[in-house]
């Protein structure tokens, strides 16, 4: 495996209907692959709207089995640009059991595996337990021919546990499929340090792990479909970086882009090497982590 990585990260905004989301993945994917990139990361359920803003039992209608339609023609873009695809699905996998599942596609179009997001939200705006079962697949890396991804899902960036365990598991790469953005009303001062923790958290797991870290996040504004909150205006700002936190290529917060960056996976190693951080790990004294809080 050659150590230097070419990926993409497709940020954009809600088109309408699925048709016109994915036909605009598969525009983004061909310009991509043109480029030469290997590996193609989509935003947080990149099919549709972000429909966790209210609860709707209508909503589930959004959901679809893996395999299935979504999943076959992303596997079928894939196949036929020879990329490594990362897409974030509404997974259905039985009546009254629903995912929030990041599938993996590898170059020739298989899937290779399937991650179901472990951390569910339950904010205003951001409904998602109502919606989605939390995972049950664990936090395995996924075998690709670009290495093994370990694949997060948005909430899920702000859990070190789930970075460290993605690592200890022997991941190349951490990936984050998301959709996160500001209530319209909040100050600026405050919206900045929203942002600003955002990039900081997911930053630190790269530094803590020695790996790069890829975060695709959606943009545009999107309203509350019962009029009763602000919307979210999502706030973009999609980025790679490397293994020491160092931003590689950061997208706006406003625009749809597709963000292209070169990853050295060799600098992982080099990394580790002078920064140890998994050797000085005091495993024998860490057992209070499974506890829910020390104090009685």
């Amino acid at each position: 495996m050659s150590s230097s990585l070419r990926v993409a990260l497709v940020q954009d905004r809600d088109r309408g209907s699925v048709d016109a989301n994915l036909t605009r993945i598969e525009q983004q994917v061909a310009q991509a692959a043109a480029a030469g990139v290997r590996l193609v990361l989509l935003q947080e359920l990149h099919n549709g709207a972000y429909f966790c803003q209210h609860q709707d039992v209508a909503e589930f209608d959004r959901a679809e089995a893996i395999p299935g339609p979504s999943s076959e023609r992303l596997s079928a873009l894939a196949a036929v640009h020879n990329v490594v695809l990362v897409a974030s699905l509404f997974e259905r996998r039985a009546a009254g059991l629903y995912h929030n599942t990041a599938v993996v596609f590898d170059a020739d179009g298989r899937i290779a595996g399937r991650y179901r997001k472990m951390h569910i939200p339950d904010d205003p705006g951001f409904m998602e337990k109502f919606y989605f079962t939390p995972g049950d697949l664990g936090f395995e890396p996924i075998d690709t021919a670009v290495g093994r991804l370990g694949v997060l899902v948005c909430w899920d960036q702000w859990y070190p546990e789930a970075a460290r365990l993605m690592a200890l598991a022997g991941a190349d790469l951490l990936l984050y499929p998301t959709a996160i953005g500001w209530d319209p009303r909040d100050e600026s001062a405050e919206k900045l340090r929203q942002q600003d923790a955002w990039v900081i958290s997911q930053r630190g797991h790269a530094v803590a792990n020695g790996l790069p870290v890829l975060s695709c996040n959606r943009v545009g504004f999107e309203a509350d479909p019962t009029g009763l909150g602000a919307g979210i205006q999502f706030w973009g700002s999609s980025f790679v970086a490397g293994p020491q936190g160092e931003l590689l290529a950061r997208a706006g917060d406003s625009d749809d882009e597709l963000l292209i960056a070169d990853v050295d996976l060799q600098r992982s190693e080099n990394v580790r090497r002078i920064w140890p951080f998994l050797r000085d790990r005091r495993i024998d004294a860490y057992g209070d982590l499974t506890r829910r809080f020390r104090l009685p």
